[in-house]
């Protein structure tokens, strides 16, 4: 089987994804990721021609998301027409399954150049459209499937409840992860991965513009106390909040894929093998503890463990699916999430994937060292994760 090698990621800055509030609302899907896919050709001087395939996540394929996101985005892009795209929905693990696939046809021979990517804008197509019929009827019928379906939300209770996990406890990693995140941002550690775009801003008066590249989400000010004050949402007596949940979020982040042969000839600077894939799958109730078999998985068909992985990145859906993974996994927190993960930068679910991938790979470049492991919660019991090299 052959290497597949990344040669280029780039993301925009995740915006707040409330309408007519985040930078980036006023934003059409296909336009955001025509742009970020635009500046990953223009990141490596390469012309989208050699490209073979784009396939792009995407949670809530509908509306403006819809008619194949991905082949809009290279229409939009104004690449030749003879790029080709598709689209690719494992809900929260979308533009990392996007990643997969455009790495296995690399893998498998199948292509030489390819694009995992994804965008949401979940200002404009709200969380859970695609899948609501009639009178707010989700999820579909238990008897039709034999489980009791409940909420995400409910799911991180019943979690936090199993693991035995306090809300001390959970704010508090909430708290760390706005913490490292304006720390990464003061720093400027974010600077290479996010693409300035200029935006419409929607708050302000018709038609301003204002140049994007700083994530709205990392909160500065926020506290202990402050996330102590604020109401359960999911159970009265419950632990899980929106201060200690994924923020809902716009974004859009790409990952130029690449083999040894493709390197070669259009002079392409290996950043990172992808070493392995996995996807797992788990109870579809409890539904959000996937990312810890998919790690035992991936890590197994490495011949790695734990301690050899330097740095980790599980996506903070909720703090007490991370907490989980931490206890069960047994990584150094140290070494996990150390730019801040949803909690604080945000979850723009088909993004956040090739969001996560970027942020990890660039991390490990400024810090010098060599695998990166990331994992993802899915809805309805699913995870992914995806283990990268940078010894090549």
């Amino acid at each position: 089987m052959a290497d597949a090698f990344i040669v280029g990621a780039v993301r925009s800055a995740v915006g707040v994804g409330k309408p007519g509030k985040g930078a980036l609302s006023a934003t059409r899907a296909d336009v955001l990721l025509a742009r970020v896919l635009g500046a990953l050709v223009a990141q490596t001087k390469l012309d989208p021609r050699a490209i073979d395939d784009v396939i792009a996540g995407c949670v809530t394929p509908i509306g403006e998301q819809g008619f194949n996101v991905a082949r809009m985005a290279i229409l939009e892009a104004k690449w030749p027409v003879e790029v080709t795209g598709a689209s690719v929905n494992r809900m929260c693990g979308s533009s990392q399954q996007a990643i997969h696939q455009a790495a296995h046809a690399v893998m498998a021979g199948q292509a030489e150049i390819t694009v995992g990517c994804g965008v949401e804008m979940m200002s404009r197509m709200p969380m859970g459209s695609d899948g609501m019929v009639g009178a707010n009827v989700w999820p579909p019928a238990p008897p039709e499937y034999g489980f009791e379906f409940v909420s995400q939300g409910t799911s991180a209770e019943m979690i936090a409840s199993q693991w035995k996990q306090t809300r001390k406890e959970l704010d508090e990693l909430s708290l760390e992860s706005h913490k490292r995140a304006i720390t990464a941002q003061e720093k400027g550690e974010f600077r290479r991965e996010i693409v300035p775009l200029e935006v419409v801003f929607p708050a302000g008066p018709d038609g301003q513009k204002r140049v994007m590249d700083k994530d709205e989400g990392p909160r500065a000010n926020t506290s202990i106390e402050k996330l102590g004050a604020l109401p359960t949402v999911f159970k009265a007596d419950g632990v899980i909040h929106a201060g200690n949940s994924s923020q809902i979020s716009d974004g859009a982040a790409a990952v130029l894929i690449a083999s040894d042969a493709a390197c070669k000839k259009y002079g392409l600077k290996k950043r990172a093998r992808i070493a392995q894939t996995a996807t797992a799958g788990v109870d579809p109730v409890i539904m959000l503890t996937g990312v810890i078999p998919a790690t035992q998985k991936i890590l197994e068909r490495a011949g790695l463990g734990v301690k050899d992985v330097d740095l980790f990145e599980v996506n903070e859906a909720f703090a007490s699916v991370a907490a989980a993974w931490r206890k069960d996994i047994g990584a150094d927190w140290a070494k996990t999430n150390v730019r801040g993960g949803a909690i604080a930068l945000g979850h723009p679910l088909g993004a956040s994937g090739a969001r996560i991938m970027t942020t990890l790979l660039h991390a490990l470049e400024d810090r010098d060292q060599r695998y990166g492991l990331q994992t993802m919660c899915i809805g309805f019991g699913q995870a992914t994760a995806t283990l990268i090299d940078r010894k090549v």
